[in-house]
């Protein structure tokens, strides 16, 4: 039987150990290598061409986002399975848009993560059910109504959405794996078209137009 060789992505030597356990126990499953960050991962995908990478999307560096990116432009064969704590629209709508072929968050049971490997190995799309009915609610709802501000571009909504979250230049950056700059320049122009002074102005307009869900800061 041929094992799927699974490369392991996450900041938290912990939790890489977790599923390292779970998933050497499991016949049709290699555990081919570990890594702490995307540019850990992006040299380890070059080196070791896994079938699946299980990553995570907040790690120091180059976030989840941006290595996802990479790693199908160079390896469009690897299949990249999300395994994060963020659960908001942005994040697994970045991920998707990225090549992610699946999204699961932290806390899915053992069945759960190895169902998905499997299936992502075999070129399946796949989603959690939470995340699938949050999906859902989200694409119901933008699909028959116009865009809350169009003059804005895409890129420029998403990072009005997380402005509205509270969450700050640097976090926007990681989070949709831009330079820091792209981000300035982004919210900027943000300001601009809305013509607002300043985050606060401009997370009130959004938040009345129903971005940013529950705000809340982010570490």
């Amino acid at each position: 039987m041929e094992r799927i060789r699974v490369l392991l992505v996450d900041d938290h030597a912990h939790f890489r150990s977790g599923l390292r356990a779970l998933l050497t126990s499991t016949p049709d499953v290699e555990v081919c290598g570990e890594a702490a960050s995307g540019e850990e991962a992006v040299a380890a995908v070059a080196a070791r061409q896994p079938d699946v990478v299980l990553l995570d999307l907040t790690m120091p560096g180059m976030g989840g986002v941006a290595a996802t990116e990479c790693i199908v432009r160079a390896s469009p064969h690897v299949r990249i399975l999300v395994l994060s704590m963020s659960d908001d629209d942005s994040s697994v709508l970045a991920a998707l848009r990225a090549g992610a072929r699946g999204y699961l968050l932290k806390g899915a049971g053992r069945s759960e993560i190895l169902r998905s490997i499997r299936a992502v190995a075999e070129g399946e799309a796949i989603l959690g059910p939470s995340v699938a009915a949050r999906l859902t609610a989200f694409l119901s709802t933008t699909t028959d109504a116009a865009p809350a501000f169009p003059e804005l571009t895409v890129r420029e909504q998403e990072v009005l959405d997380l402005v509205a979250r509270n969450l700050t230049n640097p976090q926007i950056a990681a989070r949709l794996g831009l330079s820091g700059k792209t981000v300035r320049n982004h919210v900027s122009n943000v300001f601009a078209k809305l013509q607002v002074a300043d985050r606060a102005q401009a997370s009130a307009l959004a938040r009345r137009a129903g971005l940013g869900g529950a705000a809340r800061s982010e570490a």
